[in-house]
Parts: C-alpha cells; sequence; structure tokens
C-alpha cells in the first residue's frame, strides 16, 4: 500500500461521505488518480463497507444492543475460524472479535427486546458444540462510536434534582 493510499484510507475513515473530487482538492492530486485508488482499496478489501454512525438515542428505537462472551474450544486445524464464521452468519450480530484474555470471542449482536436477545444467547449461540461458556452484557449507553461523541459535552441528560 503506497502512501496515498494510506492518506485516502485516514480521510475515508474520518468521513465516508468524501468523493474524490474532495479528496484530491485535500490531497492535491489527480481526481482519477483519487478513483482508481478507491477502486484498488475496495477491490483489495482494504475497504469493507462505507457507513454512517447513528445515534439511536436520538432516533428513538427501542433496539437492545448486548456484548456477549463467547468461551469455546478450537477446533483442530481450524482454530477460532469456523465457529467464528458460523456465529457471524446470523442476522442478529453486528460485530465479531478473536478476543486476548478470559473469553475467546467478543460478539455484538441487536435485537428488538432484552428477551430476543437472551433467546438469541440461549437457542443460537449456545447450542454450539464447541461453545463451553457465554456472559451477556447489555449495552445501556453509548459515549463514544468509532471515535465519534454520541451525546454534547456539558448537556447532562437527566434531570437535576436539588435538596
Amino acid at each position: 500500500m503506497d502512501s496515498i493510499q494510506k492518506d485516502i484510507l485516514a480521510l475515508i475513515s474520518e468521513d465516508s461521505r468524501l468523493g474524490a473530487k474532495k479528496i484530491s482538492a485535500m490531497l492535491g492530486i489527480d481526481e482519477k488518480t483519487v478513483s482508481e485508488k478507491i477502486a484498488a482499496l475496495e477491490s483489495s478489501g482494504a475497504i469493507v463497507k462505507y457507513t454512517a454512525i447513528i445515534n439511536h438515542d436520538v432516533v428513538d428505537d427501542d433496539w437492545v444492543e448486548a456484548l456477549i462472551e463467547v468461551k469455546v474450544t478450537p477446533q483442530r486445524g481450524h482454530g477460532f475460524d469456523r465457529i467464528a464464521g458460523e456465529i457471524a452468519a446470523h442476522e442478529e450480530v453486528k460485530n465479531l472479535y478473536l478476543m486476548s484474555g478470559a473469553y475467546d470471542l467478543a460478539v455484538i449482536i441487536r435485537g428488538k427486546s432484552l428477551r430476543s436477545v437472551s433467546r438469541f444467547v440461549s437457542e443460537k449461540i449456545s447450542t454450539y458444540d464447541t461453545v463451553i461458556s457465554t456472559a451477556t452484557h447489555f449495552i445501556l449507553k453509548k459515549y463514544k462510536v468509532e471515535g465519534a461523541v454520541m451525546h454534547k459535552s456539558g448537556v447532562p441528560d437527566r434531570v437535576i434534582i436539588q435538596p
């Protein structure tokens, strides 16, 4: 990967809405070169997806998110990859990471209710033969996501009650 591609990735990771024209102006290079570099980054898999960060508290939807710690037995010849692929295939799974430490996989899921998340863990995740244990942590509030602060600083979300 060359330095121009690294610069393009840095800009796109901060704002995925930037187009080739704006990036070319910011970097002082030809727009066609930027378009070609972006296409190469996409085809190589360096850029996987363009997305927006949504503040669900503002949108006021009723989705529930949870982080599930999963301990698994690695499979001979596949390690953690096979079970991770099977878990990742579920629609509810938004993020999945191999971790070091007390558990092996960190699974972030989204469900319509506490019950649907609970059902997902008990009926899907825990039924795999290689899953040893799970621990579910419900996400109560997000303060920062992908580098973006989710709430305005200095503005309390709660009503202050004084005695």
